[in-house]
């Protein structure tokens, strides 16, 4: 069996537990608020199944949407369609990506960046992010600090999850890379579908995150070329970052 990364059980999982328009910490309202002042067209990278893309589509916002898993996307559409909502939505790698154009602003909620294990890839990244801004354009994106009681090869217990057609997922977490030096952890996940007591169909999937002190990453979109870079606490402007326990949510300017 190969390892997925966000696979059909992983999505059809993720939808159960962060259906669309679930806001976490007044995320999905920080972005509306803030996107509401950039110029069009605007870019949510790693978009998932949607969560946050489709009420900001729903508030009349401009929004274009990239991921890498192909599931995540079906999802997304599937979900657009049911609301007569037909945005672009893209396969791409924010490391590789060459969409043809420049956006007004891009944001990636939800610490999806830290899924960029590799620190040379999310430098790559955060350069590539620059380029596919117009000049002026902003870049938003929170991210989060792990718990830092973690231990290698502990395993995070079994999840159960009801399906609404009475199927049930369970989910299994096994760490197996914990390097505080190097900023990373890796665990295992496994997913299993079960129906009537018989076992239906099995999921693993490699979960990566790299994570960054607070001042490390503004210093990093400096370095990028990023200019005016904000950070705060929690999705509130006005909130300075004073807790590991808190979100930390960064934004910054392509110079003009």
């Amino acid at each position: 069996m190969s390892f997925s990364h966000y696979g059909e059980l992983c999505t059809e999982l993720y939808e159960l537990t962060k259906p669309v328009g679930t806001s976490f910490g007044g995320d999905i309202e920080f972005y509306r608020d803030r996107l509401q002042t950039c110029e069009g067209p605007l870019l949510e990278a790693m978009c998932g199944s949607g969560r946050v893309l489709i009420p900001l589509l729903e508030a009349g916002l401009p929004v274009e949407g990239t991921d890498t898993s192909v599931e995540m996307l079906a999802a997304c559409r599937a979900e657009c369609e049911k609301r007569g909502l037909a945005p672009e939505l893209r396969e791409a790698d924010l490391v590789t990506m060459s969409l043809g154009r420049q956006y007004g602003a891009i944001f990636i909620p939800g610490g999806s960046f830290l899924l960029i294990d590799d620190r040379d890839a999310s430098l790559r990244a955060l350069r590539n992010l620059f380029e596919h801004l117009k000049p002026g354009g902003r870049l938003l994106l929170d991210l989060f600090l792990p718990d830092p009681s973690f231990q290698t090869g502990s395993f995070g217990g079994t999840s159960v999850f009801s399906c609404p057609n009475g199927d049930t997922i369970t989910m299994e977490g096994k760490l197996l890379e914990a390097d505080l030096f190097h900023q990373r952890k890796v665990t295992l996940l496994k997913y299993e579908k079960w129906r009537g007591g018989a076992l239906l169909q099995t999921e693993l999937q490699r979960f990566a995150l790299r994570w960054y002190g607070v001042e490390e990453f503004r210093l990093l979109l400096e370095a990028t070329g990023f200019t005016e870079v904000a950070v705060y606490a929690d999705f509130d402007p006005a909130k300075t970052p004073d807790s590991p326990k808190q979100k930390y949510i960064y934004e910054a300017v392509r110079p003009v």
